[in-house]
């Protein structure tokens, strides 16, 4: 005991000698889960509070045109800015350009006039197929011109489609009015009462939107609920520029073989490594939570909802931290310089996060990744922390995770052991 405890005062003071080792392994997860969630957080709620800049030009005259820009404008989702109906499409690029606008709308000149022709056509042949005789209209009347939508490429496809449904809902919404107008029109030779349009365009079912949880709860996830788990395990696994370097230096300088005249064993100085570098990772991950719970709220961000299982959380952490530095110590034994250690290390970390889901989530991988996923222990981490963040899991229900990433730790730590031996170091 006393040898070991020695050890790991030996590595404790290596460790505060390692200024970057440690600022990047607390700086810059504490930089990345700061930025990231900031980002995420305002993305999530574009709709509600961020609303996107859409220039609007309205080159038709008609009053189907104002109640379509209205209906886009009650979406809540861009903020409107009329520009000359007699821009061209140079001066409307241009528009976009200098106000820093995103998208821009063009409503063609006869808009109002050919919708209320294919509404005049809808209703002909609905009163057609209820037995009544409706107004004979020319099929080719009620071909409106399309609405046109200038985007800046650096929108995403995903984000534009929304962005389309959105005005789908609101034209198809102007089109069902007018619709409903002629048709009451044709039936009772009289106007449709502004009451009784209200009632019937505004009679809609509701959506109640319910998250899964384990435990029954309500509470909907947030960015920070996503982020913080994530970047905390991207941080225990950068000990590998610390833990990984430390490796190497000593094997360069000899002490592996001083070890073989002491009267110890090496295994002593690998468990006080795995010891010393698994206390690290549960600072680090004290320290993000930390973050998250306090100092988030006061820069304008959702706090971090700690997870009811404290002992679950506890547990997870301390596998999740002893397959970083497993993960570490592997890749200190096999290279051959410090360099190698920290590129590499560092390369790997962020591929293994990638297709780990850290970066982009799991459900939007292609399918030929699904399988590479899994062999990732971040992968593994991250689904623990999820379903105790996220599902309101209890540590029962987030083993189905751990037993894989305690699978891939031992794994790991056989390679390590054999690549000791290969290399004659025990």
């Amino acid at each position: 005991m006393f040898k070991l405890w020695a050890t790991i005062i030996k590595d404790i003071r290596i460790l505060i000698r390692d200024k970057v080792g440690l600022s990047l392994m607390f700086g810059m997860p504490i930089l990345l889960v700061l930025i990231v969630t900031s980002i995420q957080n305002s993305t999530f709620q574009l709709i509600n509070k961020n609303k996107i800049p859409l220039l609007v030009c309205n080159r038709d005259t008609g009053k189907i045109s104002f109640e379509f820009i209205q209906v886009v404008d009650t979406l809540g989702m861009f903020k409107l800015v009329q520009i000359s109906k007699d821009q061209s499409e140079k001066l409307i690029i241009d528009s976009m350009h200098t106000r820093d606008a995103l998208l821009a709308m063009v409503i063609p000149v006869d808009f109002s006039v050919k919708t209320e022709a294919k509404a005049k056509i809808v209703t002909s042949k609905a009163l057609n197929a209820f037995g009544l005789e409706g107004d004979t209209v020319s099929s080719n009347a009620g071909n409106v011109g399309p609405v046109t939508l200038y985007y800046q490429p650096i929108l995403q496809e995903s984000f534009r489609r929304s962005i389309q449904g959105a005005l789908y809902s609101a034209l198809q919404l102007v089109e069902s009015k007018q619709i409903l107008r002629t048709l009451y029109f044709s039936i009772n030779e009289k106007p449709l009462p502004v009451k009784l349009e209200n009632e019937l365009m505004n009679n809609k079912i509701a959506i109640n939107e319910v998250p899964v949880t384990r435990d029954g709860s309500r509470n909907i996830p947030n960015a920070t609920q996503h982020n913080v788990p994530a970047w905390t395990i991207f941080a225990m696994f950068f000990v590998v520029i610390s833990l990984g370097g430390s490796i190497v230096r000593e094997k360069l300088s000899g002490s592996f073989t001083r070890l073989k005249t002491l009267p110890t064993n090496y295994f002593v100085a690998l468990l006080s490594k795995q010891l010393t570098y698994l206390a690290v990772t549960m600072v680090q991950a004290a320290v993000i939570f930390t973050i998250g719970i306090w100092v988030f709220p006061f820069i304008g961000l959702p706090a971090l909802n700690l997870p009811a299982d404290i002992v679950g959380l506890v547990f997870v952490s301390l596998i999740c931290g002893w397959c970083a530095v497993s993960y570490a110590i592997c890749i200190g034994v096999f290279a051959q310089t410090q360099e190698q250690a920290n590129g590499f290390g560092a390369v790997s970390i962020v591929i293994l996060a990638a297709i780990g889901g850290l970066m982009v989530p799991s459900f939007a991988m292609p399918e030929s990744f699904r399988m590479i996923m899994k062999l990732s222990p971040l992968h593994w981490c991250l689904e623990a922390y999820y379903g105790l963040f996220l599902e309101g899991g209890k540590l029962k229900d987030v083993f189905i995770s751990i037993i894989p990433l305690l699978i891939i730790t031992i794994f790991i730590q056989l390679i390590t052991v054999l690549g000791l031996k290969v290399k004659k170091l025990i």
